[in-house]
């Protein structure tokens, strides 16, 4: 445990396990549940004292379930920890713009191929520059296509199937998408003009922060099954696209969070922080923000579907075959920050909940229904991202993780250095630099995001998958290295 946590800190906290620790109920005033934060002992010696807190204010909200549960990637974040798991009641709970992020459905997804390693490097620097070139990032970056006001209704209330519809994509894509890239409910009617405005550009847009386009290569499988269920082999191609529903989203956290804000007051709920603004989830407020905010998650869903598409062209035109010949199948694809309305065994009864799931991946067991046909027996792909100089990860789901943690498992590494000081300390063309002589080719819009995002102001995206897979949430099938990486 770090100084700056300090002992007193440690020594409140229960360790279940080797992986669990639990937040004690009276850490704070109003805890309903404890805290379940599952990180190793290093791990835990690097988080914040104020990501601890927000385990424990999450816990004081009606109607949670359980745990308020911190994944091993977790830290500080706006209400919820990033990283921060939790479920309420469908009826007693509430539902949280803190819980989902402005970033709605931040995702990411992995498209295998037939090429190995060896057809990509010596081609590596102009497929990524023609990647660049090819796939709008940035702040305030723009699409090349547009869509009417009409298309972008579609676009929230049918997901992916519209992208498929015109001409984005195959059907197989579909299918390999979590919750067939839609979920039914979402209501346009809910979604401000201003949000309207910010979306309808920039549909197929990378965008900034931590959001990349990665071309990498299977460096390790660790189970063969799984991996034969999911396609992938050593020295194998793949690539991993991470974004989400870029300014539409933004803005209809932005506008429902102004809402939800005085919807606490007049429910009388009582928050410890002001962040957690809520609403009793069947209550308008809640109902409203939930719609609107399944608007933006099927836009996402979208958004990095035309960004595909798009890759799929490139890759077309570097190794002159047809992406159905080059292997460019959509492994799968999983959202990161969302609630959604599931069904999930509570104290032996099935109990519906809504789930907030704030960086962190869905992970449901096999045998799950809504899990795709052919991943059924084996078990969703958990996919966690590297940082753009560290090792990706594939994964498993087990039927453990729907006891530990309401089916979700981690979404990434998690920062451990903050943004502006990341750019104080590093240089972005050095960082480049360096990754350059690992084989690693780097693009961005300025020096500046690549310092923000070098891989050292990460944890280690190996310590934080062997938690996950030690704990039996999620286990590893596959390790990939980068090769190439995109970022806004």
């Amino acid at each position: 445990m770090s100084e700056e946590n300090g002992s007193s800190v440690f020594n409140v906290l229960k360790r279940i396990s080797d992986n669990i620790w639990e937040v004690p109920m009276d850490y704070m005033p109003g805890m309903r549940v404890p805290g379940r934060i599952f990180v190793s002992e290093h791990l835990l010696g690097i988080l914040e004292k104020e990501t601890i807190d927000q385990v424990a204010n999450v816990a004081t909200l009606p109607g949670i379930l359980k745990y308020s549960m911190a994944m091993p990637d977790a830290h500080l974040g706006y209400g919820f920890s990033i990283g921060g798991v939790a479920a309420f009641d469908k009826e007693t709970g509430i539902i949280s713009p803190g819980g989902v992020g402005f970033d709605i459905n931040c995702g990411v997804r992995l498209i295998r191929t037939n090429l190995s390693e060896n057809d990509v490097r010596p081609k590596l620097s102009k497929l990524v520059d023609d990647l660049f070139e090819a796939i709008p990032t940035g702040v305030g970056s723009k699409s090349r296509i547009r869509v009417s006001d009409s298309e972008l209704d579609e676009i929230f209330v049918n997901g992916v199937q519209w992208a498929v519809d015109n001409g984005y994509g195959v059907k197989a894509d579909v299918d390999n998408c979590e919750s067939a890239g839609k979920i039914s409910g979402a209501d346009p009617s809910k979604v401000s003009i201003k949000a309207r405005k910010r979306g309808r550009p920039q549909l197929g847009t990378l965008g900034s922060g931590n959001h990349f386009l990665e071309v990498q290569y299977v460096d390790k499988i660790y189970d063969e099954e799984a991996a034969s269920a999911f396609g992938l082999r050593e020295g194998q191609i793949t690539f991993m696209i991470h974004c989400g529903s870029r300014g539409a989203g933004h803005q209809i956290c932005t506008d429902h969070l102004q809402v939800l804000t005085q919807a606490s007051k007049k429910y009388n709920i009582t928050l410890p922080d002001k962040q957690l603004a809520c609403a009793p989830a069947q209550s308008p407020e809640a109902q409203d923000y939930f719609k609107a905010m399944l608007c933006a998650a099927n836009y996402a869903w979208v958004n990095r579907h035309v960004i595909m598409h798009w890759t799929r062209e490139v890759f077309e035109k570097t190794f002159a075959e047809e992406f159905g010949d080059l292997g460019m199948h959509l492994v799968y694809d999983v959202a990161h920050n969302i609630a959604k309305l599931e069904e999930h065994n509570v104290d032996g009864k099935k109990t519906e909940v809504y789930v907030h799931r704030k960086g962190a991946t869905r992970a449901f067991a096999p045998g799950h229904p809504d899990l795709p046909e052919a991943y059924r027996a084996i078990g969703q792909p958990v996919i966690i991202p590297g940082s753009m100089g560290t090792a990706s990860y594939v994964l498993r789901s087990t039927k453990e993780s729907m006891d530990i943690s309401f089916g979700s498992a981690c979404h990434g590494a998690g920062r451990v250095m903050s943004r502006k000081s990341a750019k104080s300390e590093l240089h972005g063309e050095q960082v480049r630099e360096e990754l350059s002589m690992k084989g690693i080719q780097v693009r961005a819009s300025q020096p500046s995001l690549i310092a923000e995002e070098a891989p050292e102001v990460y944890k280690s995206s190996s310590e934080v998958v062997d938690v996950v897979h030690e704990l039996g949430i999620a286990t590893k099938v596959a390790r990939l290295l980068p090769m190439g990486v995109i970022k806004g």
